[in-house]
């Protein structure tokens, strides 16, 4: 994520703010040029002017429920914003409790159509049952028996809200042995699975990928109830970034999708605060880095891979001095570092292409 600043006060802001809290100004996010627009309003009404370009916006219609800053250009018919757009369902607001569900999801889900607009992919909204296109569908549980499970289908997101409930995705997490489990990573992974059909299935790539992932031709129900009633390979570390990819060749792209997305969007963060490390006392192994590229703009993987390693070291290290758990418990083993590779050589042929 960039970092922004108001352009009246020049105070740092958020990517969620609304109103810089310095100067009181209102902001958004203008999704076309990809940053923090800082606005003023006109006459009372629902327009603003941009205080630089002064460019007329709109906020998006969600902006109600204080869950999106994003704007939109005054003279669109649009309703909702790039990212809004793309929700078919959100939960009966009817229920209290759902409203800060549904918050904690916009702002995990702002943030992925955030870093896919960085990647230069096509983001477009499902029309009907078009093969084309992202649908989110936020569902509430109405019963104990009628389970909500989360996954993708041919373009469509289905989260269960419950997902944004802190203990209860604690409790997922310990009962399904996972070392990481937040809502942006479940948004990073089932985008995943759209991404390969979008990018993948159909194309010159799939052999490649099949070289690198494995047949995914291979039944993939008769995979998953393979993988949840037996034990994995104890060397699944030398070749998936997680025990789930081993369930077959489609979850190890989505796995490894999703850590691509979780470097690219660290690393941007990093590059826009000037990190670097340099171990004051060198052991054998010094632990030094700049972080001085915008990943984005970083054609060879390794590169990345290079900053990343020993960034990771160092903020697991500052979050074990606070008592918390690893902030990156993941160990990237060189077939992983290949498939990460592909998956970045694949978004910049498509960033090329357009």
């Amino acid at each position: 994520m960039k970092l922004y600043a108001c352009s009246n006060c020049n105070r740092s802001l958020y990517f969620e703010n609304s109103v810089c809290l310095n100067c009181k100004h209102p902001v958004g996010f203008d999704s076309k040029q990809l940053t923090m627009i800082t606005l003023q309003s006109q006459n009372n009404t629902a327009e603003f002017s941009a205080v630089k370009t002064k460019s007329k916006y709109k906020y998006c219609l969600n902006k109600q429920y204080g869950n999106c800053n994003w704007l939109v250009p005054v003279e669109s018919t649009a309703d909702y914003c790039e990212a809004c757009k793309l929700n078919r369902t959100i939960p009966p607001l009817t229920n209290p409790q759902n409203q800060p569900l549904w918050n904690k999801i916009e702002i995990a889900k702002h943030r992925l159509v955030y870093s896919l607009l960085r990647l230069g992919l096509p983001v477009e909204k499902k029309i009907n049952n078009n093969d084309t296109g992202i649908a989110f569908d936020f569902l509430a549980e109405l019963s104990p028996e009628e389970k909500i499970m989360t996954g993708h289908d041919n373009g469509v997101i289905t989260l269960n809200i419950n997902e944004a409930d802190d203990a209860e995705r604690a409790r997922h997490k310990l009962d399904l042995g996972e070392r990481y489990r937040t809502l942006l990573g479940h948004f990073r992974h089932e985008i995943g699975h759209y991404y390969w059909d979008a990018l993948i299935r159909n194309t010159d790539l799939l052999s490649s990928f099949r070289s690198i992932f494995g047949d995914e031709s291979m039944d993939y129900a008769e995979a998953l109830n393979r993988y949840y009633h037996s034990e994995p390979n104890p060397d699944w570390q030398n070749d998936f970034i997680s025990v789930y990819a081993t369930a077959h060749p489609w979850e190890d792209w989505a796995e490894t999708w999703a850590h691509y997305m979780h470097i690219m969007d660290t690393l941007e963060t990093a590059y826009f605060f000037g990190m670097g490390l340099n171990t004051i006392e060198p052991a054998k192994d010094s632990i030094k880095t700049a972080i001085t590229k915008d990943p984005y703009t970083v054609t060879d993987f390794n590169i990345l891979f290079n900053m990343w390693v020993p960034l990771t070291f160092a903020v697991n290290n500052l979050n074990r001095s606070m008592g918390h758990s690893d902030f990156y418990p993941f160990v990237i083993s060189e077939p992983v570092v290949k498939k990460l590779s592909f998956i970045h050589d694949v978004c910049k042929v498509n960033r090329d292409v357009k």
